[in-house]
């Protein structure tokens, strides 16, 4: 790490309040807010970072080392530089105009991008560093300061002013973009709002019978094309089985799951991708929490007993996905009973800092119970003992944290209402957004929002899977990433863009983010020299500049 990069605003308890003053601050030190600042340095414009952490990188670097991407020809610009610099630090040269090959036991679709966290942080560092650009860390903000609808300046907690004239929020949370007063929302709209087919309320209204099984491969898959770690079948949810009044189990919620396509409230759930390692010179143990209690895991034991009941020769895989990194790492997914812990993250959107700190500590004792659980207790299978006692937190991975990431997976927070909403009917490629600026290509990937009860079984309410049906890569328009005009009209927002709970699902890849992110600074800048509100910016111009500076907005394959 580069440390002088980083700089500390002395807090105004010492004295007068620092004053940073730029053409463009980016708030938030994510992998878009690194490509942002990037892209506005190299337009020749001041820029700072503020970063609420003391990391660049957001989960590029902070864990989720297998990055999904969809189709890499749809990624270019700073996203496939970064990503092109991470692959060259193992000696990869990678080939955008295909998808990538499955290189050293690595993601099929990830493979190039399989690196130890601490070198995506190195590149993000370096990036930085080279542009020029500023980055002020465990800058957490507390006010904004408007004229009309112009940002003029923001505060931290520590007292330091960050003035600017064009800001980007580069935030999972969208914390800047709701401190400015910009519309935004948490609830996941019912499919009416929008004519969707994907958003509200949605869960499996019966479950399949699962015979016929064949085992899995090497991959992890099994053959029908099921994947091992991500089964839904009917559980007992209730401490004495079929007797609802023994009360329900851990890790279930309570309430009533409500009717398919209907709004509700809720977002994805969160979880922390693990780094482990099977080097014992490079281990640290996973230790359980402090409380840890294996009764909270009762509702797992369920899931072990039905997958013996069927026939399921259980491995780790049965409980995450794991992929593998250089220098025997491993980039741990979550599956049907992994990281995952929904309901916990429902409040963190709007939750303080302190607040999030103890949500991403809840997520994390569970995450820890759960790996020491799956070790140790006598009713996992043994083959899935012994996978797990393998792995431990490696030493030269979050240093400062004692190996644990420090980037809690935020799958989905607050979402922007602007001019444009991006819906389902842009994702699945029945309609085309104006004036696009990035492409998104995945699919409609929605981790649960709710583990309740239905028809006296476990049901995993509001996931969902797939529903593009092979579209081609859609545009994400600019509209979409600029609050409307009378509410703010010198801010872009990068990740908590306008888009529905459904569509987000799918825009929400981190390429996507860097993407977006590096167009967004290209508008700012524009912004900053013709002296115009962000969304008067011709759209022609900025599309020249894009394509320019590498960026692939429209789909030509």
């Amino acid at each position: 790490m580069k440390s002088f990069l980083f700089i500390f605003a002395l807090s105004s308890s010492l004295g007068a309040a620092a004053v940073v003053e730029s053409d463009l601050c980016v708030y938030g030190g994510s992998s878009g807010g690194v490509a942002a600042a990037v892209q506005a340095a190299r337009m020749g414009k001041t820029v700072v970072i503020a970063e609420p952490g003391r990391h660049l990188g957001g989960m590029t670097s902070g864990g989720l080392s297998a990055v999904d991407i969809g189709d890499p020809r749809s990624v270019g610009g700073i996203a496939r530089e970064y990503f092109t610099k991470l692959a060259a630090t193992v000696g990869v040269t990678l080939a955008w105009d295909k998808a990538f090959e499955n290189k050293g036991g690595g993601p099929a679709t990830g493979g190039a991008y399989a690196i130890e966290p601490h070198k995506a942080e190195q590149v993000f560092n370096d990036m930085a560093r080279e542009a020029g650009v500023k980055v002020h860390v465990k800058a957490r903000l507390a006010s904004v300061k408007k004229d009309g609808a112009r940002i003029t300046e923001f505060v931290t907690e520590d007292g330091t002013i960050f003035r600017a004239k064009v800001f980007i929020d580069a935030t999972y949370e969208g914390d800047l973009m709701a401190k400015a007063g910009v519309g935004y929302t948490i609830i996941r709209e019912g499919n009416s709002k929008y004519g969707e087919t994907y958003n509200g309320i949605h869960y499996v209204e019966k479950f399949l019978p699962h015979t016929g099984y064949e085992q899995p491969g090497a991959n992890g898959r099994l053959k029908n094309g099921h994947g091992v770690w991500d089964r839904d079948f009917p559980l007992d949810p209730y401490v004495i089985k079929g007797d609802p009044k023994s009360g329900l189990l851990p890790l279930i919620q309570a309430g009533d799951p409500g009717t398919p396509g209907e709004p509700a409230p809720g977002v994805q759930a969160y979880c922390f991708r693990l780094c482990l390692t099977t080097n014992p010179a490079n281990m640290i143990p996973i230790t359980p929490p402090s409380d840890y209690d294996p009764k909270r895991y009762e509702i797992v034991v369920r899931f072990i007993e039905a997958c013996l009941a069927n026939g399921d020769a259980m491995d780790l895989r049965w409980f995450s996905k794991h992929d593998a990194l250089p220098n025997d790492k491993w980039d741990f997914n979550t599956a049907t009973f992994g990281g995952n812990l929904p309901g916990a993250s429902h409040a963190w959107p709007e939750a303080s800092y302190a607040q999030r700190e103890k949500i991403a500590k809840q997520h994390e004792d569970y995450h820890r119970g759960l790996l020491h659980f799956l070790a140790t207790d006598a009713r996992v299978p043994e083959q899935v003992r012994k996978d797990m006692q393998r792995f431990g937190l490696p030493k030269d991975e979050f240093i400062d944290n004692g190996g644990w990431p420090h980037q809690i997976y935020v799958r989905e927070a607050r979402r922007m209402v602007s001019d444009l909403v991006i819906t389902e009917h842009h994702t699945f490629g029945h309609q085309n957004a104006p004036k696009p600026i990035s492409l998104g290509s995945y699919g409609t990937d929605t981790h649960e929002i709710r583990r309740i009860v239905k028809d006296g079984v476990v049901t995993r309410e509001g996931k969902t899977a797939g529903g593009r049906d092979g579209a081609p890569p859609y545009g994400i328009g600019y509209a979409a990433i600029v609050p409307k005009q009378t509410e703010c009209d010198n801010l872009l927002v990068t990740f908590a863009l306008s888009a529905s709970h459904t569509a987000y699902s799918s825009i929400r890849m981190e390429p996507v983010f860097m993407c977006t992110s590096q167009s967004a600074a290209a508008a700012a800048c524009m912004a900053v020299d013709d002296k115009i509100p962000v969304q008067q910016v011709d759209y022609i111009k900025l599309k020249t500049r894009l394509e320019q500076d590498g960026q692939v907005i429209e789909w030509k394959h």
